[in-house]
C-alpha cells in the first residue's frame, strides 16, 4: 500500500466534488459577477457543514462516504454572501 491508503475515501471524493460544485455555482449562480475565490471558499464551507451534518448523525444522501445532499444545500445557502466577502491578496 502507499500513502493513498491512509487517506479516507470521503476526503478523496470531497476535493473534486467541491471543485465541481464551486465551478457550477460560479458559472450558473453568479455568472462571473463574484470572484471565484469567494465562491470556492463558501462552497468549501458548505461541504464542511454537510460533513458535520453527518457527524451529528442526521439523515442524508451519500455518495460513498461523502454526504452530498446537505453539502449541496449548505453550499447553495452560503452563496448569497459571496458578494459581501472580500478576499484580497497581498
Amino acid at each position: 500500500m502507499g500513502l493513498i491508503a491512509l487517506v479516507p475515501p470521503g476526503l478523496l471524493l470531497a476535493v473534486p466534488f467541491t471543485l465541481l460544485l464551486a465551478q457550477l455555482l460560479h458559472a450558473l449562480w453568479h455568472s462571473g459577477r463574484c470572484r471565484y475565490r469567494a465562491v470556492l471558499l463558501l462552497t468549501v464551507g458548505g461541504v464542511a457543514l454537510g460533513q458535520l451534518w453527518d457527524v451529528v448523525g442526521l439523515p442524508a444522501l451519500r455518495l460513498g462516504e461523502l454526504n452530498v445532499f446537505p453539502a449541496i444545500l449548505f453550499a447553495i445557502g452560503l452563496q448569497p454572501f459571496g458578494r459581501r466577502l472580500s478576499l484580497r491578496l497581498p
